[in-house]
């Protein structure tokens, strides 16, 4: 893509468009598990049901990531990208017309919705953040952090949003709750249909000694986005019920304390190196070291509060992990192309899929072992405790692995890095 092409036209709008759009989609990642419970009392669906509801957005969002990874030559991009909000204001319909249209299968109903509006969210990461590092920008890599920083925002304001008005409204009422988040992105749409689109690289380029050092460089990347994206999302998914059950806070710390400040965090850090960050490479490579920690002293503190502490600030110190690895591969191969990001956002909703699951394994095995018992008795626990502090422990292993791949990064890529440095002066 030749970026001096763009330059005479202006593109505020559609970078606009895609921030919008990144925001008013959280919702698709954020509002079902806040209505989990609403659904297990109304319509006895058990928590194991609710839990695979996640697994199945991650995995259809990981299925369009491998599509675009291998096929994204054969799409009209712009079309694409247009259409996407409508998905995900198509599948929330459905989501919440389950009482409407599944009145005595409201579990199928879910699925159908979660699986609709799944597909959008797969496209909003495959497809948003080519489109922003192709616009013409003074810095792209904070055009690229500003970006991310808005699903952090996001996932707060639905959370606050939708439990102000469930308790107004009634939890019995959250079909209306559902039908108003389904209505932001169908803005995007809008926003979309009239914004200029820059072109993008959807060539596949052949076998050289050039490409080869890319294809090296987006392998490290992508495992390096798996291991960011697990150590995100353990924290994410498990910090409410390790705090609740491992650590003994109440729900309401566990949810406005642990869930909330996490994600304030999380979106403070991405908005922060939007306006001043430079460096990404230390950011990354201190940050899977910083995440490690405090998944060690969550394990091992004794003391609720500083197990708290960790929980929280582990959102500071994955926060850039994700975005940070996307301004990474521009700075290793500029202009990687759709595959390239597809291939990315793969690696991380794999790490986002597995890695919660992988934790919930591990913590129900412990937990069922003669070990855990003798431990927890041992140190007046219960097997349970022993289990989520053991789960949490062995989560350290994914920003470790992450820290020794930034590493190699950094040795096989260090003119790169530098030459990257030296430019932006």
């Amino acid at each position: 893509m030749d970026k001096k092409a763009t330059t005479d036209t202006d593109y505020s709008l559609t970078r606009k468009s895609c921030y919008y759009t990144y925001l008013a989609m959280s919702s698709a990642f954020s509002l079902p598990p806040i209505l989990f419970v609403t659904f297990h009392e109304m319509y006895g669906i058990p928590y194991t049901l609710l839990g695979t509801l996640v697994l199945v957005n991650f995995i259809t969002q990981l299925s369009i990531d491998l599509v675009f990874s291998f096929f994204s030559k054969y799409f009209n991009i712009k079309l694409t990208v247009r259409i996407m909000p409508i998905i995900s204001s198509f599948g929330m319909f459905i989501y919440a017309a389950v009482p409407l249209l599944f009145p005595d299968h409201a579990y199928a109903g879910l699925i159908t919705g979660t699986v609709i509006f799944s597909v959008a969210a797969g496209l909003s990461e495959v497809l948003l953040s080519p489109t922003i590092a192709a616009l013409p920008s003074d810095d792209p890599g904070r055009d690229m952090s500003r970006l991310h920083s808005l699903y952090g925002w996001g996932v707060v304001t639905v959370v606050l949003v939708s439990t102000a008005v469930l308790t107004v409204i009634g939890r019995e009422n959250w079909m209306y709750l559902t039908f108003f988040w389904a209505l932001l992105p169908l803005v995007s749409s809008v926003l979309f249909s009239i914004s200029p689109f820059p072109e993008m690289d959807l060539r596949q380029e052949p076998s050289s000694d050039k490409t080869k050092k890319k294809n090296l460089a987006l392998a490290l990347c992508v495992l390096c986005i798996f291991f960011g994206s697990a150590a995100e999302n353990v924290m994410t998914n498990w910090i409410s019920a390790y705090l609740e059950k491992a650590v003994g806070l109440s729900k309401t710390w566990c949810d406005l304390v642990g869930i909330a400040l996490f994600a304030i965090l999380l979106g403070t850090v991405r908005t922060i190196y939007a306006k001043k960050g430079k460096d990404i490479f230390p950011v990354l490579f201190f940050g899977m070291i910083a995440a490690a920690i405090c998944y060690i002293v969550a394990g091992l503190s004794p003391f609720p509060v500083l197990s708290l502490a960790a929980c929280v600030l582990t959102g500071i110190f994955t926060s850039m992990l994700w975005p940070g690895t996307l301004i990474l591969i521009e700075e290793l191969t500029p202009g990687p192309g759709v595959a390239a990001y597809a291939l990315l956002a793969a690696g991380g909703d794999f790490g986002a899929s597995v890695a919660p699951q992988l934790l919930g394994i591990t913590v129900d095995n412990v937990a069922a072992g003669e070990w855990a018992a003798r431990t927890g008795e041992a140190l007046s626990m219960t097997a349970e405790q022993i289990g989520m502090k053991t789960g949490i422990l062995t989560a350290a292993i994914y920003p470790i692995l992450g820290a020794a791949v930034v590493f190699i990064i950094g040795r096989f890529f260090s003119r790169s890095i530098a030459l990257k440095k030296h430019i932006g002066k």
